[in-house]
């Protein structure tokens, strides 16, 4: 699908505006943690041309288009491959994460989220374009908390989903979990055009642990971008920890 990137709108902000105006208590509210799923966040056009861009998922043993500078994260997130060097992106994805990330709409999170200060990662550390093979999957767990470089707080995650015609047999589907991992409180199907944000902490357990079974020229694609602030309550006793993984038991 062609679509002129220097001149299309690539989000809808007055749409954008309405929903975090008429969401955000809900936002706060929602369980397993605060969270949102926006569905059309992009259009379908865009969506489809924008998936036509993501770099060749190949592991890093592979010889295709970008393969060796991605990243593979076996065995917890098997199948996983990922691209954060935003070099390694066609520019169509990056001018999307530039739009992810200016002032504009990070005042538009800080005001769904109720927190001030959000800074953007502009190296993309740990997000970028995300895919996952057949028969893979994401352990269930809780983020680093803490930017690798900066140390700054990581506050919230955004996900959004390049995956048209997903069918829910396929599976790939996003899971929230309580603090306590007694059962899985939300699962997200990862449709084109869905975006999903939620705040971020030591217990907000996502992933999704059941192997895909996705046609096997099928890719579960998403982009991933996280926020950061300048310190948090409590946060200045808070060291620097990686991603806690979690076991579930079905």
């Amino acid at each position: 699908m062609s679509v002129d990137f220097s001149k299309c709108e690539l989000l809808n902000y007055e749409n954008l505006n309405r929903i975090v105006d008429e969401k955000s208590i809900d936002y706060l509210q929602a369980a397993p943690f605060p969270h949102i799923v926006i569905d059309d966040f992009l259009s379908s056009e865009l969506v489809s041309a924008l998936a036509e861009k993501f770099p060749r998922a190949q592991k890093k043993e592979g010889q295709g288009e970008h393969s060796a500078s991605m990243d593979d994260g076996s065995p917890a997130q098997h199948n996983k491959v990922w691209q954060s060097q935003q070099s390694g992106l066609d520019l169509s994805l990056r001018r999307l994460c530039w739009e992810l990330n200016s002032g504009t709409f990070l005042t538009l999170l800080e005001k769904l989220s109720g927190i001030q200060g959000l800074l953007p990662d502009p190296h993309l550390k740990g997000g970028g374009a995300h895919q996952i093979l057949p028969g893979g999957f994401l352990k269930i767990h809780a983020d680093f908390n803490k930017h690798p470089e900066t140390l700054l707080d990581r506050r919230i995650n955004l996900l959004i989903y390049f995956n048209d015609n997903w069918q829910d047999s396929y599976g790939g589907h996003l899971e929230l979990w309580p603090e306590d991992m007694a059962a899985c409180a939300q699962k997200i199907l990862p449709i084109a055009g869905r975006c999903v944000i939620f705040s971020t902490s030591q217990t907000s357990y996502h992933g999704h642990p059941v192997p895909m079974s996705c046609p096997p020229d099928r890719t579960r694609k998403s982009l991933a971008l996280y926020y950061y602030s300048l310190g948090e309550a409590g946060a200045e006793q808070q060291k620097p920890i990686g991603t806690v993984w979690q076991t579930t038991t079905g």
